[in-house]
């Protein structure tokens, strides 16, 4: 663990230090961000649309029986930018597009493709993982306000047309207007950047140390899925604990 640790850390400072080269590689940071945005826009939308509604159908109810169904509409708004949505796109992403950088990467360590880059002096930390640490860094908190929105919209539909709510749309807009700041938006986009950080890194780290065959590949991916899976629900308790300490 301690090991992965450490050689996770050594690959985001070298990431880092060849920030500046991020220009020369923009075509790839483009391919890798319509991969992870627009190729999961409609996935994530129709995730988070559910999400806003179960929220809406499992509050809703308690609400009303204590006469605050009106509140209804702060209580997913709030919810969701600044806890299930960067959450739960983060999982999305670790699954769908975490799992192809680890396999892609793992396969040209595999076949040896990483030892022919390095042969024509092609560092590869430059070449393969900062266009994906870039294009994730940016993609996945773009891709978390239409999310946001999109959930929002699935609570107030919820809200609107089940018996036992039963709010009229301008209710419950209003008083999400009303709870929901621009801070409390800034705060989920931050958390999901750190996540998006986090998922191209494990995923990126477990591709260029598979070994072995199509197996070791296998191991790989899985190890990138559920390795970051753990350090984005570890890591958002330690996020939201310093959020809310300057917050106070």
């Amino acid at each position: 663990m301690f090991q992965n640790i450490g050689e996770m850390l050594i690959l985001f400072w070298r990431t880092l230090q060849a920030l500046p080269l991020v220009l020369r590689h923009r075509q790839k940071v483009m391919d890798q961000m319509f991969e992870i945005g627009n190729a999961s826009l409609l996935m994530a939308c129709i995730l988070s649309f559910f999400i806003g509604g179960v929220l809406a159908l499992q509050t809703g109810p308690v609400l009303a029986e204590r006469g605050l169904s009106g509140l209804l509409g702060g209580v997913v708004g709030i919810s969701l930018c600044k806890e299930l949505a960067p959450v739960m796109m983060s999982i999305l992403i670790a699954g769908r597009i975490g799992s192809a950088m680890a396999a892609e990467i793992g396969s040209m360590k595999v076949y040896q493709e990483l030892d022919a880059l390095r042969t024509l002096n092609i560092n590869p930390v430059h070449y393969l993982v900062l266009p994906r640490m870039t294009a994730i860094a940016v993609a996945l908190p773009t891709l978390l306000l239409f999310a946001v929105l999109t959930g929002w919209l699935g609570g107030a539909v919820v809200a609107h047309y089940n018996q036992s709510i039963a709010i009229s749309f301008a209710t419950y807009f209003n008083n999400l207007e009303e709870v929901v700041e621009l801070g409390d938006l800034a705060h989920g986009l931050f958390k999901t950047f750190c996540f998006a950080v986090v998922v191209g890194l494990v995923s990126c780290h477990q591709g260029l140390v598979t070994i072995g065959g199509p197996r070791g590949i296998g191991r790989s991916v899985t190890k990138a899925v559920v390795n970051s899976i753990v350090l984005i629900l570890i890591l958002d308790y330690f996020l939201t604990r310093l959020l809310l300490y300057f917050e106070e």
